[in-house]
Order: C-alpha cells, then structure tokens, then sequence
C-alpha cells in the first residue's frame, strides 16, 4: 500500500525553523501498532494521521514512542496540507480527536489560527528528581498534564542543561515546562521536555501553551501574548486566552511531499 506523506515545519517564520511535522492523510485508519511502527520510522517529535469524516477529518498524534492526547504543531501542519494541497477553497477546518474534543483551524492569510482547550496549572510540589534531571533554580512549580517550572529570567531557561536520561525515569512527570518572562518584545519563553515519550526537547510545542498562556494571561494582567519556545530551531506563538479555550496562531512552511510504502 502507498500512502501520501508530508512533512511541514510548523509555527516557523522560514524553512528549517520551529517544529517538524510528518502528515499521513488516510482513506482509513491503520492498525494502531502500523502508525506507531510509522512514527518511529519518521523518528520527528509527531507524526499526524487523519481520515475524512462527516465534511471534516478525524486526527491522531504520533510521537515516534506513544500516541498523545494533544499535540499543537502536528495540527496546525495538518490543517496546512489541508489547505494547500487536499482543500484549499477552505478557510476552517474541524479535526475531531480522541481525548481533546473538536480542534479547529482557521485561515487567515498565511497564518493558522487553532482553537484549543484550556489547561491550567495549579500549584505543587516537585517530583523527587525533577529539580536535579532539569537544572536551574526555578521560583515556582505547578501541574496540568505537565509539569511547569517558572523561572525568573529567558537567560535562564536558554541555559538549561537537562539530564535526559534522568528525566525519563520520573514516573509523575509526563513532561517537563520550563518558562520565564521573555524579552526583545516577546511576553514570555518557553522550553518543553519528554524524553520519557521519545521528545528529549519539543522545538515548539502547541500543547504546552494551554497551560502557558492561562498562567501569562493571569501573571501579566493581558490575555493577548508573544510567546517564544527557546530550542535551538526555535518557534513564535501568537496567543489569546478566551475564557476555557486558548487560541494559538503560527505560520507553517512545507518541506517534504511523498509517498510511503506500507
């Protein structure tokens, strides 16, 4: 069997920055041992598939590990294949999925606007490990899915040193967030850690700003946000809190059309 494959960097200003994508669009859904095996072959942070259903698509995320429960970049580059190549009269786009509900994306000239759920973190204390694997001296500690740790500098995020190996084996922590104020314009920065899930470091990460923008939001006094993800392709977010939803725009660039063979 051959199937369409795409690759697109998402929330990337140019070619070769934010964060890789691979997108397999489906006429049915594979085994789930098939996507998996599909995703370690791309070996990039995700690996989206997605099959039409009822006038818009049904979506599912790959790390090259585990299947995830959201995954922000991945949608934005399937909405991007979407619009450029499978529908490109369309100006939304409604992905159903799994465990997030009904993600939608908007066109608004080259950027995608995705609607996403909400995901804030409260207060508390550090996994045992958690401080050592990451480095730094964080001033605050908080949890959604992930763990967030707040620093008080963008210098000090850039300068995080992580033991992955040692941050893999802290069963509490899925992934680790770690945030700063940001500067040159920016509201705040960003890095994002899951090596447990087969991701050492995210280079920009959708998922990780429902949990930031509801904490900037509050901290900043502003529901409209720059944000930065500080790895080493990097990635400019555009966020808003409404209420329990995040929006979060970026652009996305198209690297790679192909087929694989299964």
């Amino acid at each position: 069997m051959r199937l369409p494959i795409y690759q697109v960097d998402a929330f990337a200003e140019k070619l070769f920055g934010g964060n890789p994508a691979a997108i397999c669009p489906l006429p049915q859904w594979l085994p789930d041992a098939t996507m998996q095996s599909i995703a370690a072959e791309n070996n990039l942070a995700e690996t989206a598939f997605f099959v039409r259903e009822n006038g818009d698509y049904a979506l599912r995320w790959f790390t090259p590990a585990v299947e995830v429960d959201l995954c922000g970049h991945a949608t934005l580059a399937s909405a991007h294949i979407v619009f450029s190549f499978l529908e490109p009269q369309r100006r939304s786009v409604g992905f159903r999925t799994f465990k997030a509900g009904t993600l939608t994306v908007i066109r608004r000239g080259d950027r995608l606007v995705m609607d996403f759920p909400s995901r804030p973190a409260v207060p508390v204390e550090a996994p045992p490990g958690l401080l050592a694997a990451l480095g730094g001296v964080p001033r605050e500690i908080l949890r959604a899915r992930d763990h967030m740790l707040v620093y008080g500098s963008a210098a000090e995020v850039r300068a995080l040193e992580p033991d992955f190996t040692a941050l893999a084996k802290i069963p509490e922590c899925w992934a680790a967030i770690a945030t700063a104020p940001g500067d040159d314009g920016v509201d705040f920065v960003s890095r994002f850690f899951a090596p447990s899930h087969g991701v050492p470091e995210d280079p920009v990460t959708g998922s990780s700003h429902c949990t930031l923008t509801p904490y900037w939001a509050k901290r900043l006094g502003k529901t409209e946000l720059k944000a930065r993800q500080l790895s080493r392709r990097g990635g400019t977010l555009e966020c808003v809190l409404n209420g329990d939803r995040v929006s979060i725009a970026g652009r996305a660039v198209l690297y790679l059309e192909g087929q694989i063979t299964v």
